[in-house]
């Protein structure tokens, strides 16, 4: 994308598992709850390194502190966001946004989904983060 160094957003509050987070899910609507839920725990279940807060008041998943992804439900929808999404390759054309780094893919109850190209997604953009922190992106 752009040729200077990727600067990560670190949270040095990110535990293994915040139970404020399934609080945060289990006052969500039914069908938006629900679709957030589903979307956070494939998020959870990517390796022993994923931590979690909540920032800025929704659910995020970091690679050790290293800013990752979110799940926020809105009134008729739920984003996944991921804070680099603007590196991220994305072949199925789900993320949607025009900042410099950040990008979500907006889901709707009942609303067409591919569910296994959002799961890719999810685990390019914590290899994506793998190779960032390897690499010493800061």
């Amino acid at each position: 994308m752009e040729s200077a160094p990727i600067r990560l957003l670190r949270f040095d509050s990110a535990v293994r598992h915040e139970p404020a987070i399934d609080h945060w899910l289990d006052g969500r609507p039914t069908e938006l709850g629900s679709l957030a839920r589903r979307w956070f725990e494939v998020m959870r279940g990517l390796g022993s390194d994923v931590r979690e807060l909540l920032h800025d008041g929704h659910p995020t998943v970091c690679v050790g502190d290293a800013g990752l992804a979110y799940v926020n439900v809105f009134s008729a929808h739920v984003n996944v966001g991921f804070f680099l999404g603007a590196w991220l390759d994305d072949p199925a054309g789900q993320l949607e946004g025009t900042g410099k780094r950040m990008r979500h893919v907006k889901l709707r109850p009942g609303g067409a989904c591919d569910s296994d190209a959002l799961t890719a997604l999810i685990h390019h953009a914590y290899h994506h983060m793998h190779g960032l922190l390897r690499e010493g992106a800061g």
